[in-house]
Protein backbone atom coordinates (compact mmCIF):
# COMPACT_ATOMS: atom_id res chain seq x y z
CA UNK A 1 0.00 0.00 0.00
CA UNK A 2 1.27 3.67 -1.14
CA UNK A 3 0.43 5.45 2.75
CA UNK A 4 1.63 8.51 1.55
CA UNK A 5 0.02 8.32 -1.81
CA UNK A 6 -3.65 7.33 0.41
CA UNK A 7 -2.92 10.43 2.92
CA UNK A 8 -2.55 12.79 -0.28
CA UNK A 9 -5.81 11.57 -1.86
CA UNK A 10 -8.11 11.60 1.49
CA UNK A 11 -6.52 15.23 1.83
CA UNK A 12 -7.20 16.25 -1.63
CA UNK A 13 -10.65 14.79 -1.68
CA UNK A 14 -11.69 17.27 1.52
CA UNK A 15 -9.77 20.15 -0.14
CA UNK A 16 -12.45 19.62 -3.16
CA UNK A 17 -15.43 19.09 -0.62
CA UNK A 18 -14.09 22.54 0.61
CA UNK A 19 -14.34 23.98 -2.56
CA UNK A 20 -17.68 22.78 -3.71
CA UNK A 21 -18.73 24.34 -0.41
CA UNK A 22 -17.62 27.54 -0.81
CA UNK A 23 -19.51 27.28 -4.37
CA UNK A 24 -22.77 26.98 -2.42
CA UNK A 25 -22.15 29.89 0.04
CA UNK A 26 -25.27 32.22 -1.14
CA UNK A 27 -28.19 34.00 0.74
CA UNK A 28 -28.81 31.07 2.98
CA UNK A 29 -25.47 31.65 4.99
CA UNK A 30 -25.91 35.28 5.31
CA UNK A 31 -29.86 34.72 6.42
CA UNK A 32 -28.21 32.64 8.97
CA UNK A 33 -25.53 34.81 10.63
CA UNK A 34 -27.74 37.61 11.07
CA UNK A 35 -30.94 35.31 12.70
CA UNK A 36 -28.40 34.12 15.23
CA UNK A 37 -26.86 37.88 15.66
CA UNK A 38 -30.26 38.93 16.10
CA UNK A 39 -31.68 36.26 18.71
CA UNK A 40 -31.77 37.46 22.02
CA UNK A 41 -31.63 33.78 23.07
CA UNK A 42 -28.49 31.10 22.83
CA UNK A 43 -28.01 28.74 19.75
CA UNK A 44 -28.11 25.44 20.66
CA UNK A 45 -26.23 22.55 18.22
CA UNK A 46 -27.52 19.04 17.91
CA UNK A 47 -26.32 16.19 16.25
CA UNK A 48 -25.80 12.69 16.13
CA UNK A 49 -22.40 10.10 16.07
CA UNK A 50 -19.63 12.49 14.04
CA UNK A 51 -21.80 15.26 13.24
CA UNK A 52 -22.48 15.29 16.90
CA UNK A 53 -18.63 15.87 17.51
CA UNK A 54 -18.61 18.77 15.26
CA UNK A 55 -21.80 20.23 16.85
CA UNK A 56 -19.53 20.16 20.33
CA UNK A 57 -16.75 21.66 18.59
CA UNK A 58 -18.88 24.18 17.26
CA UNK A 59 -20.74 25.42 19.78
CA UNK A 60 -17.35 25.41 21.51
CA UNK A 61 -15.50 27.79 19.33
CA UNK A 62 -19.16 29.84 19.38
CA UNK A 63 -18.81 30.05 23.03
CA UNK A 64 -15.53 31.30 23.15
CA UNK A 65 -15.86 34.02 20.55
CA UNK A 66 -18.64 35.67 21.90
CA UNK A 67 -21.70 33.69 20.89
CA UNK A 68 -23.67 32.14 23.98
CA UNK A 69 -24.00 28.43 22.57
CA UNK A 70 -24.58 24.89 23.73
CA UNK A 71 -24.63 21.18 22.40
CA UNK A 72 -27.73 18.95 23.12
CA UNK A 73 -27.42 15.62 22.41
CA UNK A 74 -30.73 14.82 20.70
CA UNK A 75 -31.38 11.27 22.61
CA UNK A 76 -31.10 13.00 25.50
CA UNK A 77 -33.22 15.62 24.28
CA UNK A 78 -35.84 13.70 23.67
CA UNK A 79 -35.40 12.16 27.47
CA UNK A 80 -36.13 15.78 28.91
CA UNK A 81 -33.07 17.88 27.84
CA UNK A 82 -34.88 19.47 25.12
CA UNK A 83 -35.91 21.58 28.14
CA UNK A 84 -33.08 23.96 27.52
CA UNK A 85 -34.58 25.08 24.53
CA UNK A 86 -36.50 28.01 24.67
CA UNK A 87 -38.48 30.07 21.73
CA UNK A 88 -35.93 32.91 21.37
CA UNK A 89 -33.19 30.16 20.40
CA UNK A 90 -31.84 28.79 17.43
CA UNK A 91 -31.30 25.41 16.68
CA UNK A 92 -28.33 23.93 14.54
CA UNK A 93 -28.61 20.45 13.71
CA UNK A 94 -25.92 18.79 11.69
CA UNK A 95 -26.53 16.01 9.69
CA UNK A 96 -25.23 14.95 6.23
CA UNK A 97 -28.10 12.73 5.13
CA UNK A 98 -31.01 14.94 7.11
CA UNK A 99 -32.83 11.80 7.94
CA UNK A 100 -31.41 10.14 11.15
CA UNK A 101 -33.83 8.80 13.19
CA UNK A 102 -32.88 10.70 16.77
CA UNK A 103 -32.59 14.14 14.80
CA UNK A 104 -36.45 13.68 13.02
CA UNK A 105 -37.98 12.87 16.23
CA UNK A 106 -36.22 15.70 18.30
CA UNK A 107 -38.04 17.69 15.62
CA UNK A 108 -41.83 17.85 16.80
CA UNK A 109 -40.67 19.24 20.17
CA UNK A 110 -38.47 22.02 18.44
CA UNK A 111 -41.51 23.47 16.09
CA UNK A 112 -43.75 23.11 19.61
CA UNK A 113 -41.33 25.41 21.20
CA UNK A 114 -40.95 27.79 18.65
CA UNK A 115 -37.40 27.81 18.41
CA UNK A 116 -35.86 28.51 15.01
CA UNK A 117 -34.23 25.92 13.03
CA UNK A 118 -31.03 25.88 11.11
CA UNK A 119 -30.16 22.69 9.14
CA UNK A 120 -26.53 21.69 7.85
CA UNK A 121 -26.82 18.81 5.44
CA UNK A 122 -25.66 17.42 2.13
CA UNK A 123 -29.14 16.85 0.91
CA UNK A 124 -31.53 19.65 0.32
CA UNK A 125 -35.02 16.86 0.00
CA UNK A 126 -34.01 15.64 3.16
CA UNK A 127 -36.91 15.61 6.09
CA UNK A 128 -34.36 17.73 8.53
CA UNK A 129 -33.67 20.03 5.60
CA UNK A 130 -38.02 20.45 4.47
CA UNK A 131 -38.41 21.14 8.28
CA UNK A 132 -35.84 24.02 8.73
CA UNK A 133 -35.96 27.62 8.52
CA UNK A 134 -32.71 27.97 7.03
CA UNK A 135 -30.93 25.23 5.43
CA UNK A 136 -26.90 25.34 4.59
CA UNK A 137 -25.89 22.72 2.39
CA UNK A 138 -22.76 20.96 2.32
CA UNK A 139 -22.88 19.32 -1.18
CA UNK A 140 -20.94 16.64 -0.48
CA UNK A 141 -20.65 13.86 -3.52
CA UNK A 142 -18.32 11.39 -1.71
CA UNK A 143 -16.72 10.89 1.59
CA UNK A 144 -12.64 9.92 1.78
CA UNK A 145 -13.61 6.86 3.28
CA UNK A 146 -12.43 3.57 0.85
CA UNK A 147 -15.86 2.36 1.38
CA UNK A 148 -17.50 6.07 1.27
CA UNK A 149 -18.92 5.52 4.12
CA UNK A 150 -16.96 6.65 7.48
CA UNK A 151 -17.97 10.68 7.65
CA UNK A 152 -14.51 12.28 6.80
CA UNK A 153 -15.59 15.19 3.82
CA UNK A 154 -19.19 15.85 5.45
CA UNK A 155 -17.90 16.41 8.86
CA UNK A 156 -14.96 18.72 7.64
CA UNK A 157 -17.63 20.23 5.64
CA UNK A 158 -19.92 20.82 8.50
CA UNK A 159 -16.77 22.07 10.45
CA UNK A 160 -15.91 25.01 8.06
CA UNK A 161 -19.47 25.94 8.00
CA UNK A 162 -19.58 26.37 11.70
CA UNK A 163 -16.39 27.87 12.23
CA UNK A 164 -17.34 30.20 9.44
CA UNK A 165 -20.92 30.86 11.29
CA UNK A 166 -18.72 31.98 14.73
CA UNK A 167 -16.38 33.97 13.00
CA UNK A 168 -18.74 35.73 11.34
CA UNK A 169 -20.80 36.54 14.26
CA UNK A 170 -17.76 37.20 16.03
CA UNK A 171 -16.79 40.23 13.48
CA UNK A 172 -20.31 41.51 14.20
CA UNK A 173 -19.96 41.54 17.59
CA UNK A 174 -17.00 43.39 17.59
CA UNK A 175 -14.63 40.67 19.91
CA UNK A 176 -11.42 42.72 20.37
CA UNK A 177 -8.46 41.00 22.20
CA UNK A 178 -9.89 41.88 25.73
CA UNK A 179 -13.03 40.38 25.57
CA UNK A 180 -11.28 37.10 23.63
CA UNK A 181 -8.78 37.18 26.78
CA UNK A 182 -12.14 37.32 29.44
CA UNK A 183 -13.10 34.16 28.03
CA UNK A 184 -9.71 32.77 27.49
CA UNK A 185 -7.79 33.56 31.48
CA UNK A 186 -5.77 30.52 31.47
CA UNK A 187 -3.78 30.79 27.64
CA UNK A 188 -1.10 32.76 27.25
CA UNK A 189 -3.26 35.63 25.78
CA UNK A 190 -5.69 35.91 28.82
CA UNK A 191 -2.37 36.19 31.04
CA UNK A 192 -1.02 38.90 28.80
CA UNK A 193 -4.01 40.46 28.85
CA UNK A 194 -6.01 40.23 32.15
CA UNK A 195 -3.05 39.46 34.72
CA UNK A 196 -1.94 42.50 36.98
CA UNK A 197 1.26 43.14 39.01
CA UNK A 198 -1.12 43.13 42.15
CA UNK A 199 -2.47 39.99 41.34
CA UNK A 200 1.50 38.61 41.42
CA UNK A 201 3.21 40.41 43.89
CA UNK A 202 4.54 39.25 47.34
CA UNK A 203 2.62 41.22 49.92
CA UNK A 204 2.12 41.49 53.73
CA UNK A 205 4.93 39.11 55.16
CA UNK A 206 6.39 38.11 52.35
CA UNK A 207 6.47 41.77 50.93
CA UNK A 208 10.79 42.27 52.05
CA UNK A 209 10.78 45.83 53.04
CA UNK A 210 12.54 47.77 56.04
CA UNK A 211 12.17 51.94 57.14
CA UNK A 212 15.56 53.85 55.80
CA UNK A 213 16.46 54.61 59.75
CA UNK A 214 16.76 51.02 60.58
CA UNK A 215 20.52 48.90 61.71
CA UNK A 216 22.40 46.92 58.88
CA UNK A 217 21.66 44.28 60.65
CA UNK A 218 18.12 44.60 60.38
CA UNK A 219 18.21 44.89 56.52
CA UNK A 220 20.13 41.67 56.37
CA UNK A 221 17.89 39.58 58.50
CA UNK A 222 14.66 40.98 56.66
CA UNK A 223 16.38 40.33 52.98
CA UNK A 224 17.64 36.81 54.00
CA UNK A 225 14.03 35.93 55.33
CA UNK A 226 12.03 37.01 52.77
CA UNK A 227 14.40 35.37 49.90
CA UNK A 228 13.93 37.70 47.20
CA UNK A 229 17.51 38.82 46.73
CA UNK A 230 16.39 42.16 47.65
CA UNK A 231 14.58 44.84 49.89
CA UNK A 232 13.13 47.81 49.68
CA UNK A 233 13.86 50.78 51.46
CA UNK A 234 11.03 53.29 52.58
CA UNK A 235 10.65 56.50 54.02
CA UNK A 236 8.25 57.29 57.53
CA UNK A 237 5.74 57.48 55.24
CA UNK A 238 6.15 54.26 53.68
CA UNK A 239 6.70 55.93 50.33
CA UNK A 240 10.21 53.98 48.18
CA UNK A 241 13.14 55.84 48.10
CA UNK A 242 15.49 53.07 47.46
CA UNK A 243 16.57 49.57 47.25
CA UNK A 244 18.97 47.17 48.35
CA UNK A 245 20.00 43.83 46.84
CA UNK A 246 22.44 40.94 46.88
CA UNK A 247 24.41 42.68 44.03
CA UNK A 248 24.47 46.02 46.43
CA UNK A 249 26.02 43.97 48.77
CA UNK A 250 28.60 42.07 46.72
CA UNK A 251 29.54 44.37 45.28
CA UNK A 252 30.56 46.82 48.76
CA UNK A 253 32.12 43.90 49.90
CA UNK A 254 34.42 43.80 46.62
CA UNK A 255 35.50 47.09 47.20
CA UNK A 256 36.84 46.39 50.01
CA UNK A 257 34.09 47.70 52.25
CA UNK A 258 33.01 46.68 55.73
CA UNK A 259 29.15 46.27 55.12
CA UNK A 260 28.48 45.94 58.68
CA UNK A 261 29.67 49.73 59.52
CA UNK A 262 27.88 50.99 56.76
CA UNK A 263 24.24 53.14 56.86
CA UNK A 264 21.44 51.80 54.98
CA UNK A 265 21.64 55.27 52.60
CA UNK A 266 25.12 54.52 51.66
CA UNK A 267 24.28 50.35 50.25
CA UNK A 268 21.10 51.41 48.62
CA UNK A 269 20.03 52.64 45.27
CA UNK A 270 18.61 55.89 45.80
CA UNK A 271 16.45 55.79 42.41
CA UNK A 272 15.10 52.07 41.86
CA UNK A 273 13.21 51.30 38.68
CA UNK A 274 9.76 50.38 40.50
CA UNK A 275 6.18 49.21 38.84
CA UNK A 276 2.70 50.36 39.65
CA UNK A 277 0.33 47.84 41.37
CA UNK A 278 -2.13 48.31 38.86
CA UNK A 279 -0.04 47.71 35.55
CA UNK A 280 -0.59 45.05 33.21
CA UNK A 281 1.85 41.44 34.63
CA UNK A 282 3.43 41.81 30.85
CA UNK A 283 4.28 45.64 31.05
CA UNK A 284 5.87 44.72 34.31
CA UNK A 285 8.12 41.95 32.57
CA UNK A 286 9.00 43.79 29.68
CA UNK A 287 10.17 46.52 32.17
CA UNK A 288 12.59 43.64 33.54
CA UNK A 289 13.72 42.25 30.67
CA UNK A 290 14.58 45.02 28.25
CA UNK A 291 16.90 47.19 30.34
CA UNK A 292 20.36 46.86 29.71
CA UNK A 293 20.89 45.62 33.00
CA UNK A 294 17.67 43.28 32.88
CA UNK A 295 15.91 43.14 36.74
CA UNK A 296 15.28 40.18 38.87
CA UNK A 297 13.09 42.19 41.39
CA UNK A 298 11.03 45.17 40.68
CA UNK A 299 9.56 47.18 44.21
CA UNK A 300 5.89 48.00 43.78
CA UNK A 301 3.85 51.14 44.48
CA UNK A 302 0.79 52.23 44.70
CA UNK A 303 -0.48 55.99 43.66
CA UNK A 304 2.01 58.31 45.53
CA UNK A 305 4.49 56.09 45.16
CA UNK A 306 4.02 53.94 48.82
CA UNK A 307 5.55 50.36 48.66
CA UNK A 308 3.01 47.31 48.68
CA UNK A 309 4.62 44.55 47.36
CA UNK A 310 7.51 43.31 45.49
CA UNK A 311 7.97 41.17 42.14
CA UNK A 312 10.17 38.43 41.38
CA UNK A 313 10.80 37.63 37.89
CA UNK A 314 10.12 34.17 38.93
CA UNK A 315 6.56 35.36 39.59
CA UNK A 316 5.63 36.26 35.70
CA UNK A 317 7.62 33.01 34.53
CA UNK A 318 5.56 30.54 36.71
CA UNK A 319 2.61 32.13 35.41
CA UNK A 320 3.19 31.65 31.93
CA UNK A 321 4.11 34.97 30.91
Amino acid sequence: MDILGEINRVMALESRAIDRLRESVGPAYEEAVRLIYASPGKVILTGIGKSGIIAQKIASTMVSTGTPALFLHPTEGMHGDIGIAHKDDIIIAIGRSGESDELIALLPSIRRIGARLISITAEVDSTLAQRSDIVLITPIEEEACPLNMAPTCSTTAALVVGDALAMALMKMRNIQPEDFARSHPGGQLGKRLLLTVRDLMRTGSRNPVIALGASIEALFSEITAKHLGAVSIVDDAGQLIGIVTDYDIRRAVGQGKNVFTMRIAELMNPKPVSVDADAKAVQALKLMEERKKPLAVLPVVEAGGRVCGMLHLHDLMDKGL
